[in-house]
C-alpha cells in the first residue's frame, strides 16, 4: 500500500518515527510529508532515513510530477500524526498552504488523524467544532488519549501510541465483510462488591474485547461494546462511530446488558471475564479491623451469562465464548476447552493463554478457536488486534458454512 504520513508541529512528532518504522516493516511504501514546524522537532534526514523516500515540505519541489497533487492521488491511506489544533483547523477550513494541505485536498483515500495538544486546546469549542466537521466528512479520529502531557500537565490530549495508530489506521483498509451486521462484544472484568471500597474481581484489562469491537467496526459492523470496568486508555482503542459503549460493573449488570443487546445482534462474543461468585451480601459501610477479623465471606454463584445467551439464541445467531487457561500442556488445555464448549452450548470457544506473555494485562495474546466436534478451527498469536482479526475470520467462516449471515 502507498501510505502518506503527515507530521505536524507538535512534540509528539518523535513518536511518529516509530509509526513510520512499523509501516515500513509491514511492507508498505511510506512517504512522509512534514510541515515546516514539524521539522523543528524531528529533522528531515531522520524522515528520509526511516521512510527511504525523499522528503519535502514545499509544493514547489518536484514540479514536473505535480507532486502537490500526485501524492494524494496515489495514496491508499493518509495518516496525520500528530495532528495539532492548528492543522485540524486548517483541514476543517480546507486550507492548502503547504504540501500536506494540498495532499489532503487531492486525496480520495481514507484519512485518519491522531490529535495531540494540551487539554485546554482539545476541549476548546473551536477544536471540538472542527473535529465534528472532519468526522462528518469521513475523517477518522484516533484519540486523543488521556495521560501525561508536555510540561507536567495531564489530561485528554495525548497522542495515541504508535502501535495503536498503526493498528487502527491499517484497519481502515480492512475488508467490509461485516457490513450491515450487528454484533455485541463484552469486555473487561466484573467486580462484585464486598463493601463500598472492596470487591472480588480479576485482572482482565478489556484489551482483547476492545480490539474485537474495533476490528468489527472497521469491517463494517454496528457494534455494542458492553464494557466491564475498562479504563479510558483501553476504551480509546474501540473509539469508532460504529461502536456504542455500554459500561457495567457487576456480573448481574453485564448479564442484563448482554441480553438486551443480544436480542438484535447477529453475533454475540463474550470476551469479558465474569466472576463465577459474588458475596452473598455487601456491607453498607467499609469493613475495618475495629469490626473484628474478617475470616469468612459467604459466596453465592453468579448466573452463567454466556450459557444463557447460547440457550436463548436464534437459529441465525452465532455465540462465541472465551476461556482463559493457564495449563501449559496443549492437549490438556484443548480437552478442557472442548468440555467447556459443550457445557456452555456455544458455537465457538476461544481459548486464550493466560501467562506472563499473553492474556490478561498483556499487549499480546495466543488463542485456539474450538468449533464443532471439538475441532480447532483457527489458532494464532500476536497483538490483540491480530487475534481479533483471526477470531472474526473464524466467525465468518462458520457463518458461511451455515449460510446464516
Amino acid at each position: 500500500m502507498n501510505i502518506v504520513v503527515g507530521v505536524t508541529g507538535g512534540i509528539a512528532a518523535y513518536k511518529t518515527v516509530q509509526l513510520v518504522r512499523l509501516l515500513i516493516k509491514a511492507g508498505h511504501e511510506v512517504t512522509v510529508v512534514p510541515t515546516e514546524d514539524a521539522l523543528r522537532f524531528v529533522g528531515l534526514p531522520t524522515w528520509e532515513a526511516i521512510s527511504r523516500n525523499t522528503v519535502t515540505t514545499s509544493v514547489h519541489d518536484d514540479v514536473e510530477r505535480v507532486r502537490h497533487v500526485a501524492l494524494g492521488q496515489a495514496a491508499d491511506l493518509v495518516i496525520v500524526a500528530p495532528a495539532t489544533a492548528n492543522t485540524i483547523a486548517k483541514m476543517a477550513a480546507g486550507l492548502a498552504d503547504d504540501l500536506l494541505g494540498t495532499t489532503l485536498l487531492a486525496t480520495t483515500a481514507p484519512v485518519t488523524i491522531a490529535p495531540a495538544m494540551h487539554t485546554e486546546m482539545w476541549r476548546h469549542p473551536s477544536t471540538q467544532a472542527n473535529i465534528a466537521t472532519l468526522r462528518e466528512r469521513g475523517v477518522h479520529i484516533l484519540g486523543p488519549g488521556d495521560g501525561e502531557l508536555t510540561g507536567g500537565d495531564s489530561g485528554p490530549g495525548r497522542m495515541l501510541e504508535p502501535e495503536e495508530i498503526f493498528e487502527h489506521a491499517l484497519a481502515l483498509l480492512a475488508p467490509q465483510d461485516l457490513a450491515g451486521r450487528a454484533v455485541v462484544v463484552s469486555a473487561g472484568g466484573t467486580r462484585e462488591p464486598i463493601d463500598p471500597v472492596r470487591f472480588l474481581g480479576n485482572r482482565s484489562s478489556g484489551r482483547q474485547g476492545a480490539a474485537l469491537a474495533a476490528e468489527a467496526a472497521a469491517r463494517g459492523a454496528q457494534v455494542v461494546l458492553v464494557a466491564a470496568n475498562i479504563s479510558a486508555d483501553v476504551l480509546v482503542v474501540a473509539r469508532h462511530p460504529q461502536v456504542e459503549v455500554r459500561p457495567v460493573g457487576t456480573a448481574a449488570e453485564l448479564g442484563d446488558a448482554m441480553r438486551d443487546a443480544a436480542a438484535s445482534a447477529d453475533v454475540v462474543i463474550m470476551a469479558a471475564a465474569v466472576a463465577d461468585y459474588r458475596p452473598a451480601a455487601a456491607a453498607d459501610q467499609k469493613l475495618t479491623k475495629e469490626d473484628g477479623v474478617l475470616d469468612r465471606i459467604d459466596l453465592v454463584e453468579n448466573e452463567d451469562v454466556v450459557a444463557g445467551l447460547a440457550a436463548a439464541r436464534r437459529p441465525d445467531q452465532i455465540v462465541v465464548a472465551f476461556a482463559a487457561e493457564t495449563l501449559a500442556d496443549p492437549d490438556a488445555r484443548r480437552e478442557r476447552a472442548r468440555r467447556k464448549r459443550d457445557r456452555k452450548g456455544v458455537d465457538l470457544l476461544v481459548v486464550n493463554r493466560a501467562d506472563a506473555e499473553h492474556g490478561f494485562e498483556n499487549a499480546h495474546n495466543a488463542v485456539e478457536v474450538v468449533g464443532d466436534g471439538g475441532s480447532i478451527v483457527a489458532e494464532g498469536s500476536g497483538s490483540k488486534r491480530d487475534v481479533a482479526s483471526l477470531i472474526w475470520d473464524a466467525v465468518l467462516n462458520l457463518s458461511q458454512q451455515r449460510s446464516t449471515l
